[in-house]
């Protein structure tokens, strides 16, 4: 199905207390900091393209596409907002606002992917209808709703991160939950890109048995801690030089184990600033 709108030529200003939000807008969160600047740019300039509704009810509009402008210009202390205003459906309009935000980069990649698949789910649409209306590829569609399997804290943790789609979908193919989570930490700590995630994902998940990863890990985590062990013993290396213990080290490094052997004088070492 094909949308075909109805849309007025002109230009008209409604009150924004006639306006609604829209019931299925896929947006949720609003970054303070732009719409700071963006009530600014229309202190200064005005608002310089109108938001997009349709009419509900004699007094009462929708709001289709414009949110961050209205809540602008709300700030901004206006009371009445330029509006052009169009006739369609519910199934049109929320296909339309969900549009206008991707199309605007509007939404965050789980945003995007909520806001489609709620779209499929309330109007029984396939993938491939989905993607007909969107002008996507219905295997694109389809990647998008995956990253859905992510929980609310694998989320949270990936926006501030500011980690993309692409770190998503490369994350995504670490099945095993636990195993996903360490990925995403690992991911994080070490700032990957997303070439650098998929390569990493590829070299220590994919191809290797659940035994073969566990064990990775778990010499991982102890490589850490025996170099967490050295850096306090040469800390203390260093107290007793300071002190005037001259301690001798020596090191031994083999496949199985690492060797320390410290001497310690039982005397001071005495110097002067004056000595000749």
């Amino acid at each position: 199905m094909i949308l075909t709108l109805r849309k007025s030529r002109r230009i008209v200003e409604i009150p924004i207390m006639q306006i609604r939000p829209c019931r299925t807008a896929a947006r949720k969160t609003y970054d303070p900091l732009s719409l700071r600047a963006l009530a600014q740019s229309i202190r200064c300039n005005g608002i310089l393209q109108p938001i997009t509704v349709r009419r509900v009810t004699p007094l009462e509009y929708e709001l289709i596409a414009g949110e961050r402008r209205i809540r602008a210009a709300v700030m901004c202390g206006y009371t009445r907002i330029p509006c052009i205003v169009i006739s369609c459906s519910d199934h049109e309009a929320e296909v339309l606002s969900l549009e206008e935000n991707i199309q605007r980069s509007d939404l965050n990649c789980f945003e995007e992917a909520q806001g489609i698949h709620h779209l499929m789910s309330r109007h029984q649409m396939s993938e491939r209808q989905t993607a007909r209306h969107l002008g996507r590829n219905p295997a694109a569609i389809q990647e998008k709703i995956a990253i859905l399997h992510f929980n609310d804290e694998e989320k949270t943790l990936m926006l501030k991160a500011n980690l993309t789609e692409g770190h998503a979908k490369a994350l995504l193919l670490i099945k095993d939950h636990l195993d996903r989570r360490i990925a995403l930490s690992e991911v994080i700590e070490k700032s990957m890109n997303v070439s650098q995630t998929r390569q990493y994902v590829e070299h220590y998940y994919l191809g290797c048995s659940r035994q073969e990863i566990r064990h990775r890990q778990r010499k991982k985590g102890l490589i850490r801690d025996i170099r967490m062990f050295l850096n306090t013993i040469n800390k203390a290396l260093t107290a007793l030089k300071v002190s005037g213990l001259n301690a001798e080290t020596e090191q031994y490094e083999s496949d199985e184990y690492i060797e320390y052997v410290i001497r310690i004088p039982k005397t001071r070492s005495v110097s002067s600033d004056f000595s000749a």
